[in-house]
């Protein structure tokens, strides 16, 4: 029988009403266990009393909130805007760029078909505070500012600080009899935010978790060296500076210590939440519990994203030996068959290289991992090729000589079970060069997976125009089927089908023409064809070819003013990192380049420069819909996959590119004959390399090669300043490792021919009614599907779930 009240308990139930001055106790109820049932995630059913706390106090919130609004006014008499523009709306979002070019926007489109195919996946990530600078142009040169794109709050995510997690640092190891010790480290603590990310029309909605850090309440204050409490208290900064900033490096390594606290802190939270979840997965329990990790791989698979997080390995190790108790061979086994690792890049610059003296210092325990990992790996090669000293050099994860360095890329092959590259001819070259030894010694581990883009960011979203022409011919299941495109085919000569997808191509243009008069004061003109190129700068991906051809183009059209040229807008955008040189060159050279032809009265309209400044996804999501021609020209064998390739193939505009990366399954899915195909394929490249690329043999034989190069290296393009772009034309006449003047000749013919085809206009929107009704295969739904059949071992869905409201 329940014990009667007393006066204190009754004293204690505050009414509700008169708590927030409500009417409606039941609204308020129903509000409070929203908020409650919110407040759970999908793995705890089981409130506390901090979520009760804050289910009452967002309750009363949401409750003031009215009355809030209602007084500031009766203040000020401001009524709130009525009718508002959804557009406007979208243009105050804050791009969260916390990543550098492909590798993050590739994540993002993963978890839109993860979540869209009914895939139990988590995105895992640092939750920058800076992401990737906002880039300004000033007097042509690249100036960066700091992204505060957490300024005004962030309303997508929730901090979830039940969650938080502690992370070490430094220390010693103690080796005891009850086993290994990783003691005296220095702790910060990882905290989670969630953000939700929702499936395609099927009510499901999956978690990205960002971590930030956290310094303890009790950093430094431990510790006599310190200054005091005050400067304790401000060095908290210190270890909060984890999260702070991502490294704007894009295709390059950089050894930092800080950049290695930030790849483990990732690491470290991730391991312990994943761990979590899985020895409590009944979901709603605190009974059940799994102490058996023997089935981890059964239950949880971890792909690594490029090297970045193959700390995964070595720390997944140190958790089932030094904490559970594991044998080695028995953990080793689990980590094996749950770790799985993509390569995104061949370049030698960009591989993960970290020196052992920095490990040691920062993570001991990581450090004898790794070297134990190496020790049995060299010894199965040194069982299978007996006295081969070379091969067992190259594969070992320890690299020798100027200060040993752990090479992260063989620590991922050996630690997993499954090593992907992202694009059928990347996957075939790192078989046969990068990691020839690996794929020898183990064939069954290495697969394909080309790239794909989410066709509801990259289609219906950016392009509702095109995306509904589509919709009248097929219906609109192709969003979840991108293969239905196929069936546009039977369209390629209905003179209403190619007119409606020529309209919205101009519509689009017009659209971006009046952005660009907006915001940067720049009149282009519409009906010139759009010539893009947007992606990182870099000298693989041959800028400088760009700028070759527009130098080349001006001085024909100098040459002969009265002849019909086909008029061209040309834009070319991307960011350099802040300390790469030459890429920062480009830029400039680029916006020099604009600066005469654009002030030529002689060439007018018929070609424009313009840099597009500060490249990122908001400005794809404009530009992609807008463009007619798409640039992927880097050298063969050098860009791994490419995906805004497949955005402009997607979006109605034609590709030039090289046999490179997916653009040689792009050729093959609409037919090579309409791609513009030119340069060098991967065997010429090498043969190339053998007999030696003498660059000034091409300056000497090719006129208007000679002459476009003898004009930025007299000055012709920077007067004030006629030595200015000395440094680049050495490089391209001494040691250009990309070889541009290789390809220069037929890049030139091939643009010959895109303008006499742009001239037909008819004959240009066929080409591309072939291109977007072969763009099917790269939408990442596919890509996902391959990873969940063949890595993960899951099997997608297309169920859609009730809604909350429905009846379950």
């Amino acid at each position: 029988m329940a014990k009667p009240l007393t006066d204190q308990d009754k004293r204690k139930q505050i009414s509700v009403r008169g708590l927030a001055g409500v009417e409606n106790v039941a609204d308020l109820k129903t509000n409070f266990n929203r908020h409650l049932h919110f407040t759970l995630v999908k793995d705890r059913n089981v409130a506390t009393k901090r979520d009760y706390y804050f289910a009452l106090a967002n309750t009363v919130r949401d409750h003031l909130v009215g009355r809030w609004i209602r007084t500031q006014q009766h203040y000020y008499e401001k009524d709130p805007k009525l009718g508002l523009d959804m557009e406007e709306l979208q243009d105050i979002e804050e791009d969260a760029g916390l990543g550098n070019g492909g590798l993050g926007r590739l994540a993002a489109c993963f978890l839109d078909s993860m979540a869209s195919l009914g895939l139990a996946a988590y995105g895992y990530g640092i939750r920058y505070e800076f992401g990737i600078f906002n880039q300004k142009i000033v007097g042509g040169w690249q100036v960066e500012e700091a992204d505060d794109w957490l300024r005004y709050g962030n309303p997508w995510e929730k901090a979830r600080p039940e969650y938080m997690r502690p992370v070490h640092f430094y220390g010693r190891v103690e080796h005891t009899a009850e086993g290994v010790k990783w003691v005296d480290t220095q702790v910060v603590l990882a905290l989670p935010y969630d953000t939700p990310v929702p499936g395609y029309r099927n009510n499901i909605v999956n978690t990205m978790r960002l971590w930030s850090a956290k310094a303890p309440c009790d950093f430094n204050l431990k510790d006599f060296n310190v200054g005091g409490y005050i400067q304790a208290v401000l060095d908290r900064n210190l270890a909060e500076n984890i999260s702070r900033v991502l490294y704007p490096n894009d295709n390059f390594f950089e050894g930092k210590e800080l950049r290695l606290k930030q790849e483990y802190f990732v690491v470290a939270a991730t391991l312990q939440d994943i761990i979590r979840r899985f020895k409590a997965s009944k979901f709603g329990s605190t009974e059940f519990v799994r102490l058996d990790l023997s089935t981890l791989p059964e239950k949880v698979a971890i792909q690594l994203n490029d090297t970045h997080p193959a700390l995964a390995i070595p720390e997944l190790m140190r958790i089932l030996v030094d904490v559970e108790k594991l044998t080695w061979e028995k953990a080793w086994d689990i980590v094996v068959l749950t770790c799985a690792y993509t390569n995104h890049t061949v370049l030698p610059e960009a591989l993960e290289r970290w020196p052992v003296d920095l490990f040691q210092n920062l993570l001991p325990r990581h450090l004898e991992i790794i070297y134990e990992i190496n020790r049995r790996h060299l010894e199965r090669i040194a069982k299978l090729y007996p006295g081969d000293l070379d091969r067992m050099r190259r594969m070992s994860l320890i690299e020798e000589g100027d200060g040993k360095k752990i090479n992260m890329a063989h620590l991922c092959i050996v630690g997993s079970h499954a090593v992907n590259g992202v694009a059928r001819i990347h996957s075939e070259i790192i078989k046969d060069t990068v990691f020839k030894d690996f794929y020898e010694v183990d064939p069954q581990k290495f697969q394909n997976k080309t790239n794909g883009i989410t066709p509801r960011r990259w289609l219906v979203m950016c392009n509702p125009g095109l995306a509904e022409v589509i919709a009248e011919r097929i219906g609109d299941d192709y969003m979840r089927d991108l293969d239905q495109l196929k069936q546009l085919l039977d369209f390629v000569d209905d003179d209403t089908f190619i007119r409606d997808v020529a309209k919205v191509k101009q519509e689009n243009k017009m659209k971006f023409a009046a952005h660009l008069e907006e915001h940067y004061k720049v009149k282009i003109n519409p009906n010139s064809m759009f010539d893009v190129h947007v992606k990182r700068i870099h000298e693989y991906k041959r800028q400088l070819l760009n700028c070759l051809h527009i130098i080349t183009l001006y001085n024909r059209i100098k040459k002969e003013p009265n002849k019909s040229w086909t008029p061209r807008t040309i834009m070319i955008g991307g960011k350099a990192a802040p300390g790469y040189h030459t890429a920062k060159m480009i830029i400039k050279l680029i916006t020099s380049i604009g600066d005469i032809v654009n002030n030529d009265t002689v060439v007018g309209d018929r070609l424009k420069v313009l840099f597009l400044e500060n490249y990122r996804v908001t400005l794809a999501e404009k530009v992609v819909p807008a463009a007619d021609l798409s640039e992927q020209i880097s050298t063969a064998g050098t860009e791994a996959s490419g995906t805004g390739n497949m955005k402009f193939m997607l979006n109605g505009a034609l590709t030039i590119g090289t046999m490179d990366g997916a653009n040689v399954e792009m050729a093959e899915e609409a037919g090579e004959e309409n791609l513009f195909i030119f340069g060098m394929r991967v065997p010429d490249v090498e043969a190339l390399d053998k007999k030696g690329y003498d660059a000034v043999s091409y300056y000497k034989r090719i006129p208007e090669l000679k002459q476009a190069m003898d004009q930025i290296s007299a000055g012709f393009f920077s007067p004030s300043q006629p030595d200015l772009f000395k440094d680049l034309v050495d490089m391209l006449m001494h040691h250009d490792r990309f070889k541009v003047f290789a390809d220069y000749e037929e890049y030139i013919k091939c643009q010959e021919k895109v303008s006499a085809l742009y001239k037909n206009p008819k004959e240009w929107t066929k080409m591309v009614i072939h291109n977007i009704a072969g763009s099917g295969k790269f939408s990442s739904d596919r890509t996902i599907s391959q990873y969940a059949r063949e890595i993960w071992g899951m099997e997608p869905s297309l169920e859609k779930i009730p809604a909350p409201d429905d009846p379950r």
